[in-house]
């Protein structure tokens, strides 16, 4: 059976082909066409279908328009890198459309184009890199060479996601256990310093995502001040969700109120009494595990249901002595 998808990038196709113009003009036509798809995608299916015009642009584009040829790559590497998939094969692919894109730009394109790309070259690496298919290494060096262009002053919002997607990439790093807490300080280091260009105001979503960011970062860090820093996480995960809402955002807000509960349940009640433990935390941890599992139930989102009910029974076993309330996860799944 024919999908919509499918049908739309025949119709396209057939348009192309019948229209007076170039070969250099219609595989921009079919660039355009499919980037409305990528833009929007309804489906998984309208992301292939976006792939595949996209490589048909790249077989129609002459030889002589190299430039043109190249941008066509680059936006099918991002299409490629978009597919939800477990199969690491269009990650793959996207590295090698950007890798292949970059030859040209580097040449003919201007100096944002070639950041954009290094900086969706070193996303891509750095997910093939979850596969051991790439050393992270290599995402690093692309998002530094992005940052030769996509700098604080004029680029504030994209050095802010590059701060950001540097930091997770030293994160990711298995070092050793001195050269650990060289990559943790370094990584809360580059979202503190994404957080000197952007506001709340002008950069709402890259505010939000640099919070709860480093609050996870001071969350996990190697450090004697471990209470301290688990405050200062607090901090950032209430910054962070000051933009993102149940109402606008529901997915992005069950992961920060999730890594909140993670956090203030290992905090005591009075830092300055620890040591008479943390029962309203508890308390507060287990409120916000429920709201998050029931977002992410709502969602769809099977995986972090579990991984969130998972860490909800832990917490409630240590509160009331028995994981009796978890049978309730199991009714909102089925």
């Amino acid at each position: 059976m024919v999908s919509r998808s499918q049908e739309e990038a025949k119709a396209a196709r057939e348009a192309v082909a019948s229209a007076s113009a170039s070969d250099a003009e219609k595989a921009e036509m079919l660039m355009e066409i499919a980037m409305g798809m990528q833009q929007k995608p309804k489906s998984l299916d309208d992301l292939i279908e976006a792939i595949k015009l996209y490589d048909d642009a790249v077989h129609l584009c002459p030889e002589t328009e190299g430039l043109l040829s190249a941008r066509i790559k680059a936006r099918m590497a991002t299409a490629q890198m978009s597919v939800p998939s477990n199969d690491p094969g269009y990650l793959e692919g996207a590295r090698d459309s950007m890798n292949s894109a970059l030859e040209a730009l580097r040449i003919q394109g201007t100096s944002e184009e070639v950041a954009e790309a290094e900086m969706n070259l070193g996303l891509i690496l750095q997910n093939l890199a979850s596969y051991n298919r790439a050393p992270i290494t290599d995402s690093i060096s692309a998002y530094q060479r992005s940052l030769r262009t996509f700098n604080a002053q004029k680029h504030p919002a994209e050095f802010a996601i590059l701060q950001n997607n540097l930091a997770t990439a030293f994160m990711s790093i298995p070092f050793s256990d001195e050269r650990s807490k060289m990559r943790e300080a370094l990584a809360v280091q580059a979202f503190e310093e994404g957080l000197k260009v952007v506001t709340i105001v002008d950069n709402p979503s890259e505010y939000a995502m640099l919070q709860n960011n480093l609050g996870n970062a001071l969350q996990y860090v190697s450090s004697s001040h471990r209470v301290e820093n688990g405050f200062r996480a607090i901090e950032a995960y209430d910054e962070a969700l000051r933009v993102r809402t149940l109402e606008d955002t529901p997915a992005e807000y069950a992961n920060t109120i999730s890594n909140k509960a993670n956090c203030i349940a290992n905090l005591p009640d009075d830092p300055e009494n620890p040591e008479a433990g943390n029962p309203e935390n508890l308390k507060e941890a287990i409120r916000l595990y429920r709201e998050a599992r029931s977002v992410f139930n709502k969602l769809g989102d099977i995986h972090k249901v579990e991984a969130v009910s998972g860490a909800l029974e832990e917490l409630e076993t240590e509160m009331f002595g028995s994981s009796q309330p978890l049978s309730n996860v199991h009714k909102i799944n089925q």
